[in-house]
């Protein structure tokens, strides 16, 4: 694998656009996350297209991938961090110079869409890419520091960490409304299979993952401690949908070789419960005999770890959990 260099006071960070478009962000969240970026130490630049914006609130395939190229390529440029998920990064994956990635390594750091192109470019080049805060997450004003505290962990620091379940959690629409946020009590890591795994991680947002399935820019699965998290987007019946999103990774080559699973927390909306996944899990053999968690501190909730994906975890499961990033 090759890992990325560590970010550093006074390195530039391009945002670019892959999935939706910047002009999705309000004005003042733009400038909140830009001044949040620099309270850090840290100097922003956009990409050229990221503000274009078709039917689909995104831009062309040529419009992106030209920014992404630029991003890699431009020497100043330390780190690249998405603006927002979306729907339409996978149009991206075969028009990308995987060379020019390969030969420019830096940190390329966004979630939910952005699995797609994440995996994909660690898949065809070996780059750790990294499944954490979007840009638009920087413009956050409250419930933000666990957020920054694994931001600085993993994107930082070059030691291994532990991760530790979030104090608390929110599944609000933060930005409507920054002064009037619903805050609960996190509960913690939620065990459901005992054991003890170390791996690559792979993974993402499970329906984004599952489109790089039979393709040249699916990764392979082999000793991976997979992080997998689903989100809500109006179905009904959410847990059967996710049991069938899952059970279509468990069918992928390799499978057997999985060491453990991860799961991210469910927002309330899919009325995914503890007793719901179980018997997800209970129906699917393939998963006996690995170690497997759920409601980690990743997905379409809040707050965010930032976890490097080609990277390496070790996951611990008795009477209570471990989870470690052991290389980033």
């Amino acid at each position: 694998m090759i890992f990325p260099p560590k970010l550093k006071q006074g390195d530039e960070i391009r945002v670019i656009a892959p999935a939706r478009s910047l002009s999705l962000l309000s004005e003042e969240n733009v400038q909140l996350a830009k001044e949040n970026f620099e309270k850090q130490g840290f100097k922003i630049t956009f990409s050229k297209n990221c503000k274009e914006s078709d039917v689909f609130m995104s831009s062309s395939i040529k419009s992106r991938v030209e920014d992404i190229h630029e991003a890699f390529a431009d020497k100043n440029v330390k780190a690249i961090f998405t603006v927002i998920g979306g729907y339409n990064s996978n149009q991206l994956l075969k028009y990308l110079d995987y060379e020019l990635i390969k030969n420019n390594p830096k940190i390329l750091c966004g979630y939910s869409d952005i699995t797609a192109l994440a995996n994909a470019i660690t898949s065809k080049t070996g780059l750790v890419t990294y499944s954490g805060l979007h840009f638009s997450t920087w413009a956050m004003k409250k419930e933000f520091e666990y957020n920054l505290y694994y931001f600085k962990k993993c994107l930082i620091d070059k030691d291994e960490f532990i991760v530790e379940a979030s104090k608390t959690w929110s599944d609000d629409v933060w930005f409507n409304n920054q002064d009037n946020r619903k805050i609960e009590k996190n509960e913690g890591f939620v065990i459901i299979n005992k054991g003890e795994a170390e791996g690559k991680i792979i993974g993402g947002n499970l329906c984004t993952f599952n489109l790089l399935q039979g393709t040249e820019f699916m990764p392979d699965i082999s000793n991976s401690i997979l992080f997998l998290e689903e989100c809500y987007s109006g179905e009904q019946e959410f847990a059967a949908e996710f049991d069938r999103l899952l059970q279509s990774i468990n069918h992928q080559p390799n499978f057997d070789k999985v060491t453990g699973l991860v799961i991210g927390r469910f927002q309330k909306e899919s009325e995914m419960t503890i007793e719901k996944l179980g018997h997800i899990i209970k129906t699917k053999k393939e998963l006996d005999n690995i170690p497997i968690i759920a409601n980690a501190d990743f997905g379409h909730t809040n707050p965010l770890i930032t976890f490097p994906i080609g990277g390496y975890a070790k996951l611990k499961v008795d009477d209570k959990v471990e989870l470690k990033i052991l290389e980033h």
